[in-house]
């Protein structure tokens, strides 16, 4: 008997213990996803392959067996294939069924900031973490996220907690995304669910002690005793020292099983033609649906246009109803009307008696009453075509009275918009800026005939026509004086960038005068501590001559007044010739800082003077300030 088979045929269990799967490609183990997802503790009813043993999800790592040797095993590690996800992601109905429940769960938990279901339409990153964290604090209180590299930590506790699907670290930087959101949404769900589990865990988990009893069961439907435990550990010893089969084992707790809960072995039978006949049943609608994979679809599509017709039939009800207002009002309607007929027919009645009793006393013959009513028909027909003559008459008038309200307004409004136009030009009233003693201004009288605005034409085109050429002409001669100023202009800077080059020339020379100051004064220095120092040389050689030798003192004492003289000579032509270069170069330095500043202050009110005449230019008349501007360019260029 293979691990895989149910610890007893009633029991309905599946084996929780970990499964080697053969798989000729991998060797791991594998997380597959179901695709009918259903709720905790119910068992998947999915057609198992033949040939092959039932796929399960293995709690353990992979294992390496042979000939009495041990087994290795690893919690939590799983394969590395990927997985599709089955589930519709697309899907906008599911999207919003998932947002609904995260939003309930959050509420329902106390979450601390305000949550609805359009503030988890698209959530910022921010916002993520702070319900990822609160989440996640139900199955670990004490855990904090990061500051940084969140987006390496939340997809590794996706994977530590065994998530099937994987994260990328790219969309927890997009959360909000419309390709984004969907995966962490039902990864949320998931994480909501093992948190539900492990409350429910908690809850109800059962304390395997010998005084339990044997009937313990939780709301899941899955019973927690002793003997389940036992079961499990020893075959858990035995398949880590290498067996695959449990037969002896699996015989005991049978045999054990079937006491504690008096199976009988015709019920056992009966089981299993009901297990057989629900595996045909599967069967049946799995071929089903491979022959019809788009049913949902269709009955989709169904659905969609059956409920199109409801809402069409709830419109024509709708409209029935208005109908039968309606019809009502009109029933109503007649209904009087009715009455009031027969309240006429009433009056006709009375009317006729009185007209038979005249009738039968009065003393006219037959004939006479045949001529009357053959003249009283003559006269009807007559009335008759007078009468739709006159309907055609009123009828062609209306028409006219139309065509001229039409032709009416459209002259009133051509004449609104002409009057809004020489208003805005400046040309109506008579006193007008550009109206020049004209009357532009129309006054339509459609009292005074066809011809009425026929005068107006000759009383406006002509002084029209004049000032618009003598408007053409301003502007052509604006636009010539425009285009001098710009020449000017130009030249004006032209010979400012020009005195900014010589004043920059003159500044650099300024500086290399003063440079050259300094050095001659620095050189008359060094010269006058030279012959300070000649000087004292020669005073101590005159001590020595008049201590040592008294015969040449005539003759050191002229040579003394002769280099004293000498020494002065030198000193005052020294003295002259530095007095002479500091005033030239003071001189120059006047000169230059005078002609500078001229040049600035010039160059300062000719900006001042363009700036003031290009804002005159800009805001009074073009054509009076051009010409006054030219006139002034005029005298400033004879005047040069």
């Amino acid at each position: 008997m293979r691990r895989s088979s149910s610890t007893a045929g009633s029991s309905g269990r599946q084996s929780m213990m970990a499964l080697r799967v053969q798989d000729n490609n991998k060797m791991g183990l594998q997380t597959p996803q179901m695709k009918d997802r259903g709720t905790f503790g119910k068992l998947s009813m999915s057609k198992p392959t033949p040939g092959t043993s039932e796929r399960k999800v293995s709690f353990f790592g992979k294992r390496t067996s042979g000939a009495g040797g041990s087994r290795n095993s690893q919690y939590g590690v799983f394969g590395t294939e990927k997985i599709k996800d089955p589930r519709p992601l697309h899907d906008k109905a599911f999207i919003q069924q998932c947002i609904k429940q995260l939003c309930e769960f959050l509420v329902e938990n106390g979450y601390a900031h305000n949550v609805s279901m359009k503030s988890l339409q698209s959530p910022s990153v921010k916002d993520f973490l702070k319900i990822f964290t609160f989440i996640y604090g139900f199955l670990c209180p004490s855990y904090e996220l990061p500051d940084s590299k969140f987006e390496e930590e939340i997809p590794r506790v996706f994977k530590e907690l065994g998530y099937p699907f994987p994260l990328s670290k790219s969309s927890m930087y997009t959360v909000g995304a419309p390709h984004t959101w969907p995966q962490i949404v039902t990864a949320l769900i998931w994480l909501i669910d093992c948190v539900k589990l492990y409350a429910a865990m908690r809850e109800n988990a059962p304390s395997f002690d010998d005084g339990q009893s044997w009937g313990g069961e939780t709301e899941d439907g899955i019973v927690h005793n002793k003997l389940f435990m036992d079961y499990s550990v020893k075959c858990y010893e035995h398949f880590m020292k290498g067996r695959d089969t449990f037969e002896e084992l699996d015989a005991e707790v049978q045999s054990k099983l079937k006491d504690l809960f008096n199976i009988d072995e015709f019920q056992i039978e009966s089981l299993a033609a009901d297990n057989k006949r629900l595996h045909e049943e599967i069967a049946r609608l799995e071929k089903e649906k491979e022959s019809e994979p788009d049913r949902r679809v269709s009955l989709r599509n169904v659905k969609s246009s059956l409920q199109a017709d409801v809402q069409k039939f709830q419109a024509y009800l709708a409209n029935l109803e208005s109908h039968i207002a309606i019809l009502d009002q009109k029933m109503e309607g007649v209904n009087e009307e009715v009455e009031t007929a027969e309240m006429e027919v009433e009056a006709m009645k009375q009317e006729n008696a009185r007209l038979q009793h005249i009738f039968d006393n009065q003393k006219y013959s037959v004939a006479d009453i045949e001529r009357i009513n053959h003249e009283r028909n003559e006269l009807q027909q007559t009335i008759n075509k007078l009468t739709k003559e006159m309907e055609a008459e009123e009828h062609q008038l209306w028409n006219e009275e139309l065509k001229y309200a039409r032709n009416k307004e459209a002259i009133e409004m051509q004449l609104a918009e002409y009057h809004k136009l020489a208003r805005k030009l400046k040309l109506i009233p008579v006193s007008a800026e550009n109206s020049k003693g004209h009357d532009f201004e129309i006054q339509f009288n459609p009292e005074a005939g066809p011809n009425c605005l026929v005068k107006y034409r000759t009383q406006i085109k002509a002084p029209l026509m004049e000032i618009i050429n003598q408007t053409e002409e301003e502007i052509r001669k604006a636009t010539q004086r425009k285009m001098t100023l710009e020449d000017t202009l130009e030249q004006v800077n032209v010979m400012v960038v020009e005195k900014k080059s010589s004043v920059k020339m003159l500044k650099e020379e300024a500086e290399k005068l003063d440079d050259l100051y300094h050095q001659k004064l620095k050189e008359a220095e060094e010269e006058e501590q030279k012959c300070a120092n000649e000087l004292e040389l020669l005073e101590k050689h005159k001590q020595l001559l008049e201590s040592g030798i008294n015969e040449g003192l005539s003759e050191a004492t002229n040579e003394l007044h002769d280099l004293q003289r000498q020494y002065q000579v030198v000193m005052q032509t020294t003295t002259e010739e530095s007095r002479k270069a500091g005033d030239n170069l003071n001189r120059l330095l006047e000169v230059i800082a005078t002609h500078v500043v001229s040049i600035e202050k010039y160059l300062d009110e000719q900006n001042v003077k363009i700036d003031r005449d290009y804002e005159e230019f800009m805001s009074e008349d073009l054509l009076s300030i051009l010409t006054r501007i030219l006139d002034s360019y005029k005298k400033k260029a004879e005047n040069l």
